[in-house]
């Protein structure tokens, strides 16, 4: 007789997640969890919270900082670190500025999203850790689509896409040798529908700017973008006031908005089920070339 049971999709999805959260609790001496205050790493978070609960995670958030994000974002990271009571770890690119390591862009499209690599790899080189994890999901990118949910990086940090594990019936090797380090992405097989769905199922809280609201913003590159101080902003920039949403966090210098009317987690739902463009669609650094996220990659981005 077979064996029935009553788990839907999003169960297999938080079980598998939930379970390679403890396969790197289990194989790693230092991991650390990437949180970039997005619904993805928060989403994270909850499985965390499922999968070692009432104990303390066995590591802490880290946050790489550009200077440049959207203050809705890290009020919402400090409101979450404050009811989770975990450690926060913040890498700062305006140090890696300021210690010349990395050179800050100008013009128009200038943006701190590149640089947040170096900050990256002195935050894992600075603190000892062997694994990070991230919400990075392969629906999301092409890059992101070749990447396996173990994916070792070398001494420099650096990703290569042709030199990878294979993973077989959910068995994942975590053996590195010193200086290397490994990515894990344990929502790699979710989309962005099963990430909002589980959100609306758990109730998880976002921070507001996932929602409608209204925003000053310039339409530049064909794209609407948040009216910053960051912006290099010019005569041509017209400022509007419209109502929009983000589908994606990151820094306000290349994350662009979608006009929308979506107030309620249900009507977003529905809004991405109509949609025909992907959600990294809005995130200007990935438009600088056809395979500018996989060559980030293989300089060390996430």
């Amino acid at each position: 007789m077979e064996e029935t049971t009553n788990m839907d999709y999003l169960d297999h999805l938080e079980a598998e997640a939930i379970y390679i959260l403890r396969e790197v609790a289990g194989q790693f001496e230092k991991p650390a969890l990437l949180f970039s205050g997005g619904k993805d790493s928060i989403t994270l978070v909850h499985l965390a919270k499922k999968a070692f609960r009432p104990g303390k995670f066995p590591f802490p958030l880290v946050h790489i900082d550009t200077g440049h994000n959207f203050p809705e974002t890290i009020a919402f990271r400090d409101e979450l670190i404050a009811e989770l009571q975990e450690e926060l770890i913040v890498g700062y690119v305006q140090d890696s500025i300021d210690a010349g390591k990395v050179v800050e862009q100008t013009g128009k499209n200038a943006s701190r999203n590149p640089l947040q690599t170096t900050t990256l790899l002195d935050t894992i080189f600075a603190n000892g850790f062997d694994a990070c994890i991230g919400g990075a999901r392969r629906d999301e990118e092409k890059a992101r689509a070749k990447e396996r949910i173990f994916s070792v990086r070398d001494e420099f940090g650096q990703w290569d896409p042709k030199r990878q594990r294979p993973e077989l019936w959910s068995i994942y090797n975590g053996r590195i040798h010193k200086g290397e380090n490994v990515r894990v992405f344990p929502i790699s097989n979710w989309t962005e529908l099963d990430v909002w769905n589980y959100i609306r199922r758990e109730k998880i809280k976002l921070p507001s700017i996932y929602f409608a609201h209204e925003r000053d913003v310039i339409t530049r590159n064909g794209q609407l973008m948040a009216a910053a101080e960051f912006l290099s902003m010019d005569h041509e920039d017209v400022v509007q006031r419209l109502k929009v949403r983000f589908r994606t966090v990151g820094d306000m210098t290349c994350t662009a908005a979608v006009p929308s009317e979506a107030y309620h987690i249900d009507h977003i739902i529905e809004e991405i089920q109509l949609s025909n463009i992907s959600e990294r669609g809005a995130r200007m650094d990935d438009k600088v070339s056809e395979a500018a996220m996989e060559d980030r990659k293989k300089g060390g981005y996430f």
